[in-house]
């Protein structure tokens, strides 16, 4: 058990992050803390933050890491490619129409896929629904 310096609550040291500058070899801020501290600076700072994750996308290691990552993405099922690629296409041809959002409205939307076989049956969701939505998908499975 440790104790908490900021919410003064006794945690199991499960709760605190592994530190090994610290004498115990844990934060001495819990998990719970340390997220809502850096959620806070994120918001109090936000164009700063993401100007620095623009810049530093920009590194060549990051790059070459991206292309990997899209590579293997394409390589472990090339129905999903191709399905984007129709999308593309047929919103480029005025053939499928970008919509809002089902979920929430918002106008920045994606085309997701339940089905990568039908290519051009797609649900609008935004980013954050859109990455709620595959959340679910992997935990019914």
């Amino acid at each position: 058990m440790k104790e908490c310096f900021k919410c003064k609550v006794s945690k199991p040291l499960s709760e605190f992050y592994k530190h090994s500058q610290m004498k115990d070899g844990y934060l001495n801020k819990c998990i719970e803390c340390s997220k809502n501290d850096v959620n806070k600076h994120r918001l109090e700072n936000l164009e700063k933050i993401r100007q620095y994750d623009r810049e530093r996308a920009k590194n060549p290691e990051r790059i070459a890491n991206t292309v990997e990552i899209t590579r293997a993405w394409r390589q472990e099922d090339k129905r999903r490619n191709k399905a984007h690629q129709k999308v593309a296409y047929a919103m480029k041809k005025g053939v499928l129409i970008k919509m809002p959002c089902v979920r929430c409205g918002n106008e920045k939307s994606l085309a997701h896929h339940e089905d990568y076989d039908k290519p051009l049956d797609v649900m609008w969701l935004c980013q954050p629904c859109h990455k709620q939505r595959h959340k679910e998908l992997r935990e019914a499975f």
